[in-house]
């Protein structure tokens, strides 16, 4: 994936969601018994499932989980920067 797509790409909604389309794309497929158009959705459905959720790069997944995450404030009580008393 190139790093557009990487960012586009980064919120985990819009990876599921293309992921889906296809799946249920795939499901139409095969109940309307269309062989070909069934190889097709299959082979999106395989190819967004395997660069989505298993080459997704790590990092990128995990800094935006990193972002939701509520952060709470360090207590800073400034005894190393605190010159020694004479």
């Amino acid at each position: 994936m190139k790093e557009r797509d990487v960012q586009f790409f980064r919120p985990l909604w819009r990876r599921v969601a293309v992921t889906v389309v296809c799946a249920v794309w795939a499901g139409l497929e095969i109940r309307g018994h269309d062989t070909t158009w069934i190889a097709v959705s299959v082979g999106f459905t395989a190819y967004a499932v395997w660069s989505f959720f298993i080459r997704f790069p790590k990092d990128v997944a995990l800094a935006d989980a990193a972002a939701a995450a509520p952060t709470v404030p360090v207590e800073n009580k400034g005894d190393e920067n605190v010159p020694p008393q004479a």
